[in-house]
């Protein structure tokens, strides 16, 4: 089980947003995508670019170094250049408080 990190409060990302949080040594990103939140890492698994400056439509996220492509359900790569996906995280929330179990 990995640790619990507190990522920011219920509402505070609309449709569309995304914000990168600190998680111990890493950093991860959190979306919402059609209004459910998701977290994946924030690297790209290409060349490390950091995903937070990509760009979000819907469920998937676009690198914005090279465009690789992931679905942010699953981190699942959906077009390259990069060729494996990257590790996605699970949420909860806690009244009105939002984490991300990290590890």
């Amino acid at each position: 089980m990995g640790d619990r990190v507190e990522a920011g409060k219920v509402g505070e990302l609309a449709d569309g947003e995304m914000k990168a949080v600190g998680a111990g040594d890493k950093t991860v990103l959190l979306l919402n995508a059609d209004g459910a939140l998701y977290a994946i890492d924030d690297e790209c698994a290409h060349q490390a670019c950091p995903l937070s400056e990509g760009y979000l439509e819907g469920e998937v996220l676009e690198c914005g170094c090279h465009g690789s492509t992931y679905n942010v359900k699953t981190g699942e790569v959906l077009q390259g250049p990069a060729q494996e996906g990257v590790p996605s995280h699970p949420v909860q929330i806690d009244g009105d408080k939002v984490y991300i179990s990290v590890g």
